[in-house]
């Protein structure tokens, strides 16, 4: 069944050149495991890849049940974790997804970096992992206020005030995370929530696409 729906599509769109010049590439012999045991550090990238997939599809439900509003945000999280089925499952998949994958893309700057891997010709795919590293710092930060409960509040209320302490533009990046407000309010979870559900995935997407591109493009790095 699935053959012949391939073969429906391809026949009207010819998909089959562009699978293969995605899926069908050398792997170098030091990026297997059989081969070398340290092979496993070559794995941090994908595993970034896959856990961040994970947030995106979890986000996505998320976002059925959330209501980004400061007397409705707590009792929709709420109301999602202990009235919606699996919704605890998918609540802590996304909660803990939000660490994991800050762990994960760490480990893989440090490999990048330990193995000279953001050397030339690879200066700028270095540079776009960087502007990745930062946009999903960026996702857990205003993710962590969603919630709307009190350590959220405060924890947010200190990292804006850290973002205001940058000389010259702090005050607009604060301005900007929690509006016009002195006090932490509904302009600031209405940003929040939109930075984290639109302006920042977009930015994701958008480097993501870049990045594998160029990995495509130049390949996997050598060894050390």
């Amino acid at each position: 069944m699935l053959n012949k729906l391939y073969d429906w599509v391809d026949e009207r769109l010819d998909i089959t050149p562009i699978w293969r010049d995605i899926a069908d590439h050398e792997v170098p012999e030091h990026v297997n495991p059989a081969h070398h045991f340290s092979a496993f550090v070559y794995c941090f990238g994908g595993l970034t890849f896959f856990i961040t997939v994970i947030q995106i599809l979890s986000g996505m439900f998320l976002t059925m049940y959330y209501v980004p509003d400061i007397e409705n945000a707590w009792q929709s999280v709420y109301y999602l974790q202990n009235e919606v089925a699996f919704g605890e499952i998918v609540r802590g998949m996304h909660h803990w997804g939000a660490s994991l994958v800050v762990v994960m893309i760490f480990l893989h700057t440090l490999r990048v970096f330990f193995t000279g891997s953001y050397k030339k010709p690879r200066e700028l795919n270095w540079v776009v992992g960087v502007m990745l590293f930062g946009v999903i710092l960026g996702l857990s930060f205003t993710g962590y206020l969603l919630p709307w409960d009190m350590k959220a509040l405060f924890a947010t209320k200190v990292g804006i005030e850290i973002a205001a302490s940058v000389p010259l533009i702090g005050g607009m990046i604060k301005v900007l995370l929690a509006g016009d407000s002195t006090i932490l309010g509904a302009q600031t979870l209405t940003r929040f929530f939109a930075i984290h559900v639109f302006f920042l995935p977009a930015a994701l997407l958008g480097l993501l696409a870049a990045h594998f591109i160029m990995i495509r493009r130049q390949g996997i790095s050598g060894p050390l």
